[in-house]
């Protein structure tokens, strides 16, 4: 039976989720984006696009296996699946956040009653219960930053990331509710039955979130100098050294790096006198 999973249609998770699948060598073929959904070429794999709101409910009933969405709908949703993997993009707070004029400058400021806009009522109401304050929560489905200058609510309950939108409506934070991120999560049934085709995909994909934070460095260095080269870039398991044909004052090395590293490598092994440096993009990489 073909694995499913669900990717987020549209909105801020979606385009990154479906380049990491890409680039994992999931095949979805042409015209992908226009359709509900794909067989993976070659791989016994549905990918599904649905909303990322509603995948942690479908992950948790067993309609899908595993999918992406997000830490902040996992929690809203309170449904029961696995996180499998972290996946370091969609970084985001959900944010209680006021209008600059309000006089709110913290929780305490906020009066038993004060109505608060939010697509995210469960999580909200959780956050007040356990705050011991009793508000008036009006749900919207979305443009939670608009309802105070239209008087719906007195506050707003919503997702920030870089807080432009925040000042540019000229509302400010209060207090963070739960910081968020992309994630895969999976059927805890699935999990157990499929291990193999869950782990294949996981892996998968962490391989290429960890790829793009390495280089592969190759330099010709001289031979005097291998000792320091070994002990300056130990690599994965440590640098690969090969004899360069006709010469025997200088040898072949490839590594890889983080890619914070590379301005500063590449100085080192000019410094050593190394020669004809190179550098290359890694796609995968399987520790």
């Amino acid at each position: 039976m073909a694995l499913k999973m669900a990717v987020p249609n549209k909105g801020r998770l979606s385009e990154r989720a479906v380049e990491l699948l890409l680039r994992s060598g999931l095949d979805l073929g042409e015209g992908w984006g226009r359709r509900l959904y794909v067989n993976v070429r070659n791989q016994d794999i549905e990918v599904i696009f649905v909303r990322a709101q509603d995948i942690p409910e479908f992950v948790s009933g067993g309609a899908i296996d595993i999918g992406i969405t997000g830490i902040d709908q996992m929690a809203e949703s309170g449904a029961e699946a696995e996180c499998l993997l972290e996946l370091d993009f969609g970084h985001c707070r959900l944010c209680v956040a006021a209008p600059e004029s309000s006089g709110i400058k913290s929780l305490s400021d906020i009066k038993d009653g004060c109505k608060v806009a939010t697509s995210f009522p469960n999580l909200t109401k959780g956050f007040f219960d356990s705050k011991k304050k009793e508000v008036n929560i009006v749900e919207v489905s979305g443009a939670a930053e608009i309802m105070p200058y239209l008087g719906v609510s007195d506050i707003i309950v919503d997702l920030v990331s870089s807080g432009s939108t925040l000042k540019t409506n000229r509302l400010a934070v209060v207090e963070s509710i739960i910081d968020s991120q992309a994630i895969v999560i999976g059927n805890k049934d699935a999990v157990k039955n499929k291990k193999d085709a869950v782990t294949g995909i996981v892996d998968s994909i962490r391989s290429v979130i960890v790829a793009e934070n390495k280089k592969y460095l190759m330099a010709d260095i001289p031979k005097n100098k291998l000792s320091d080269v070994q002990r300056m870039f130990p690599g994965v398991a440590g640098p690969t050294i090969m004899n360069i044909a006709g010469r025997d004052d200088m040898v072949a090395m490839h590594v890889v790096i983080d890619k914070k590293d590379v301005y500063d490598s590449v100085n080192t092994l000019k410094r050593m006198g190394a020669k004809g440096i190179l550098t290359l993009p890694i796609e995968r990489l399987v520790p």
